[in-house]
């Protein structure tokens, strides 16, 4: 039988396994759990019927809608529900590109995107659309003025993640949008805030991002279900055909249960916020510290002087003669939990091309751990950690082959 660990593992130090993959996926609040419980126990009918039952669980997806939309600053008619941040950035991109290619064909990303933008993106090449990739620096931020460069009167839209999954780098997105419309007004832009979103307040509309994609399961909500913001005045095509659901443009029956359950995930997080990023702060900053005391250690897209400009949750660092693998699963048999890049691609045994973007070798990327926090992690799970490192790196690099 797999082992599946629970909150109530006894340690000597606390009372759970360390869990620091929280850029993989979050635990749902117990909040989150009883929304959805109460929804598909009571309030289970489908959206669109017309009798009681119907309209309660309407009233749910309005007051999710509500709730987002609040929290965004924009209006809830702008805010259409999704099963997640890929779908979010398939149905941005593509959609976008389909509704407006007759007033050009050029698109503009960033070498070290998700693959829910880099792929959509790689299709739209193959359909006939010019895409240029705009580089970073070793910190992970994007060339400002290789963008604006970048930009021509056949560019149509611009996608830029808020923040960096794999090493937590944040991208100046309210400059980026200045720039971009005082280059081109015409050209949309999208941010892919999965990582953000939770972490940084963010008005989309008042910056001049003009669609903005977010997923649940990265707030303590439940996995399977995301949004978009997207401007009223944005053109923008389906590009799933059905029922016509959320004004034809994202066709479905609403997944009800994962809309509250999202709804409140957000309501929570946002909640004595400042205290919770000060907080996420201050661990990360003494994990930095007590990780660069470790022996042929670096944490990557870190300078001392920028360390409050990356994102709270995320450390990248890279452990040199250790291959990732091997030191994860050494973590995990000590009940540590963490990840070697990118969940979405831990199962392809590929480089990372954000790590070789901001100038790592093939080899240190191929040593490399991400540790991601939460709103749920302690500094006991953190002094853990630390202890623990200390024990295994010396015998895993005893046994290295590198």
């Amino acid at each position: 039988m797999d082992y599946v660990p629970t909150r109530n593992v006894k340690k000597k130090e606390f009372e759970m396994p360390v869990y620091l993959d929280n850029s993989a996926t979050t635990r749902c609040f117990d909040s989150v759990r009883e929304v959805m419980s109460d929804v598909m126990d009571r309030t289970y009918g489908n959206p669109s019927s017309m009798h009681i039952i119907g309209i309660a669980a309407e009233n749910q997806v309005k007051t999710a809608k509500k709730i987002i939309a609040d929290q965004l600053k924009v209006n809830e008619k702008e805010i259409y529900f999704t099963s997640g941040g890929t779908e979010s950035d398939n149905l941005a991109i593509i959609g976008c590109a389909m509704a407006n290619k007759r007033a050009g064909k050029h698109l503009i990303t960033n070498r070290t995107e998700h693959p829910a933008v880099l792929e959509p993106m790689k299709y739209l090449a193959e359909q006939g659309f010019e895409v240029t990739y705009i580089d970073t620096d070793v910190t992970g931020k994007i060339n400002m003025e290789q963008l604006e460069k970048a930009i021509t009167n056949e560019t149509i839209l611009v996608s830029i993640m808020h923040v960096n999954n794999e090493i937590g780098s944040v991208q100046p997105i309210e400059e980026i949008a200045k720039r971009i419309k005082d280059k081109n007004p015409a050209v949309l832009f999208h941010v892919d805030g999965v990582q953000g979103f939770g972490k940084y307040r963010v008005y989309p509309k008042r910056i001049g991002v003009d669609l903005y994609s977010l997923s649940g399961h990265k707030i303590h909500g439940p996995k399977g279900v995301g949004a978009l913001y997207i401007n009223e005045k944005v053109k923008i095509h389906a590009i799933q055909f059905g029922g016509g659901q959320q004004k034809g443009l994202r066709s479905g029956t609403e997944n009800v249960p994962g809309i509250a359950g999202l709804g409140k995930a957000t309501q929570e997080i946002y909640m004595d916020f400042d205290k919770k990023i000060a907080k996420l702060y201050q661990l990360k900053e003494n994990f930095i510290l007590q990780l660069l005391h470790l022996e042929d250690v670096t944490v990557n897209a870190f300078s001392k002087e920028g360390a409050l400009e990356a994102a709270p949750h995320i450390v990248s660092a890279t452990f040199k003669g250790i291959r990732s693998e091997v030191l994860l699963h050494a973590l995990e048999d000590k009940q540590i939990y963490v990840s070697a890049g990118s969940a979405c691609a831990s199962n392809k045994p590929a480089v990372s091309q954000t790590l070789i973007a901001i100038g790592l070798t093939k080899e240190l990327s191929e040593s490399t751990i991400r540790f991601s926090f939460s709103v749920e992690t302690t500094e006991e799970e953190l002094e853990y950690t630390i202890k623990t490192l200390q024990e295994l790196l010396p015998v895993l690099r005893k046994f290295s082959r590198h």
